[in-house]
């Protein structure tokens, strides 16, 4: 039972940190921009990794192709669907091993973006390898993910003092 509500206050806590991860990015995102030379053109970026995911789930599970326009909705829900499934992961590991919510989620978040970003997301060929990347990037993936970490520990803290 204390697994299952660890797990449960994770997922909703894992909710409310993809929420706070997203409007980092954003925020990250729009600063960028702001200290940006005009002249300069930025080089092409590649699609999301979530929407990557939402494309390869709809042409293998369900046999069909994303249209451009339901590509930003498909990625936000792999996003969300990623973030309470990972929240509720560490929500009930959190449960029998109390040292994984050091630093109040932060070392969770580090984790995460260590084992997700680094390892799985390359391992399964929706990114390059770690080392085609820029630091200026790995430094963005990194503090999304301990904005996530630190908002999901946070409110997973709060949610099991009810659940």
């Amino acid at each position: 039972m204390k697994l299952a509500r660890g797990a449960l206050a994770g997922a909703v806590a894992g909710l409310a940190g993809a929420y706070a991860m997203e409007r980092f990015q954003t925020w990250w995102s729009e600063a960028e921009k702001r200290l940006e030379p005009k002249e300069g053109a930025r080089a092409h970026q590649d699609e999301p990794t979530t929407v990557k995911a939402a494309e390869r789930i709809a042409e293998d599970v369900l046999e069909t192709e994303l249209s451009e326009e339901a590509k930003p909705t498909a990625g936000r829900a792999v996003h969300f669907a990623m973030g309470a499934l990972s929240g509720a992961i560490y929500g009930g590991i959190a449960e029998l091993v109390p040292f994984v919510r050091s630093g109040n989620g932060l070392v969770f978040g580090a984790v995460l973006w260590w084992v997700a970003d680094n390892e799985i997301v390359p391992a399964i060929g929706l990114a390059e390898d770690p080392e085609s990347y820029p630091p200026s990037t790995h430094a963005y993936a990194l503090a999304s993910h301990l904005v996530y970490g630190f908002v999901t520990e946070t409110i997973r803290t709060a949610l099991r003092l009810v659940l």
